[in-house]
């Protein structure tokens, strides 16, 4: 009877054991979570003078993907994968602003209206640089325009480990960082959401 006693005894420790680490890894994921939620992007420059900025990622279950990220799970489902499969989801915002200078010249154009030439001044303007370009007409009664900006976001995502003295084990949050090569471009907001299984 000792026997099974101790035996049960074992079994209960080893159960509260496992389910005492499963919830104090849940409450860590929360938290890390929170923090998340809370902190904003932060902006930096590289080395080489590219925008920059670093946002904490958010640890999400399918289920609370699904709740919490209607949209992007509608995307999702859309682009037809299933959001079972979904290991993580990255989003970026950025905003191109760029002060431009661009001489006007004149340009004649000949129209024909009632079989008569009609001579008009249109002045034109033209800017670029390696990221954007502009073109643009100015006429006596309209400006048209036309704006290309061309951006590469790269998307780097890392873990953070847990640091004691000078040991560094685990991990203590993930982070995304975001690189745009366009010198015009501020990175606006970003988010980064694992799927935990």
């Amino acid at each position: 009877m000792k026997k099974y006693l101790f035996l049960y005894a074992v079994l209960v420790t080893a159960l509260l054991v496992v389910t005492c680490r499963r919830y104090h890894a849940e409450t860590r994921r929360l938290v890390q979570n929170q923090e998340a939620l809370a902190s904003d992007v932060a902006h930096y420059r590289t080395r080489a003078g590219q925008e920059a900025a670093s946002a904490q990622a958010l640890r999400l279950r399918c289920g609370e993907f699904e709740r919490l990220r209607t949209d992007d799970a509608e995307e999702i489902r859309r682009l037809g994968i299933k959001i079972r499969r979904l290991e993580a989801a990255a989003k970026a915002f950025t905003a191109t602003e760029a002060e431009i200078r661009a001489p006007l010249r004149d340009t004649v154009v000949i129209r024909v209206r009632d079989s008569v030439p009609v001579h008009d001044t249109v002045r034109l303007f033209r800017w670029r640089d390696p990221w954007v370009s502009v073109e643009g007409r100015i006429g006596r009664d309209s400006a048209v325009c036309r704006i290309r900006s061309v951006d590469t976001l790269r998307q780097i995502v890392h873990r953070i480990p847990r640091r004691f003295l000078f040991i560094r084990w685990g991990t203590k949050a993930l982070r995304q960082e975001i690189v745009s090569t366009n010198p015009h471009t501020r990175i606006v907001h970003a988010e980064y959401v694992k799927i935990e299984r």
